[in-house]
């Protein structure tokens, strides 16, 4: 079986950025997963100390980082090839600074409520998609930050694995294709079922 197989909804790899994976161990798709889930644990402990500013880019670099540097030679950097999802490598940074700005003006004015702010972030740097790989992972956690950061409990991705090819993930993914046309209670409804 190829540990880089994905669906039509993933990201998939260049040939360069599969060769820069750190554990050659690593011959099935069940151990990536595996030892990816690990780094995000480490990740999610490594946050309880080291949580400050979050809205900045060099925070979501570093924890992207965090998360799969001992996985991927790439991990914390932003990608610079097309994929099938995503702005353009060069559009990266500029839109990630605009994403920043907008959650920042969005909880000063209180635009939206705090988890329509936490899901429309996730899902604007879903588009973005500046890691090669990551992507929904690092953004669902940055939503649970921003739900941190307001004080409000973090939104309900416990048990549901959305990495594995599922029915779940193609709900979550059809969620997510409603939000690209501007219609969010999808995947506010995800997040609450």
């Amino acid at each position: 079986m190829n540990i880089f197989e994905t669906d039509d909804n993933s990201t998939p790899l260049t040939e360069e950025e599969k060769m820069q994976l750190k554990a050659k161990w690593i011959t099935t798709r069940a151990e990536l997963n595996e030892i990816e889930t690990k780094g995000i644990i480490e990740a999610e402990i490594w946050l309880l100390k080291n949580q400050k500013d979050i809205l900045n880019e060099n925070f979501i670099k570093l924890l992207h980082k965090k998360m799969f540097g001992d996985i991927w030679l790439w991990a914390g950097k932003y990608r610079t090839t097309e994929r099938n999802i995503g702005v353009a490598p060069y559009e990266i940074q500029p839109k990630l600074r605009i994403l920043l700005d907008d959650v920042r003006f969005w909880i000063k004015y209180h635009t939206y409520p705090e988890k329509e702010i936490a899901i429309r972030f996730h899902h604007r740097l879903v588009q973005i998609h500046p890691f090669p790989n990551g992507n929904g992972r690092i953004s669902r956690l940055m939503a649970d930050l921003i739900m941190r950061m307001l004080d409000k409990k973090e939104l309900n991705w416990e048990n549901k694995n959305l990495t594995e090819i599922s029915e779940l993930r193609k709900k979550y993914i059809i969620a997510l294709q409603a939000a690209d046309r501007g219609n969010y209670e999808l995947l506010l409804k995800f997040i609450e079922d």
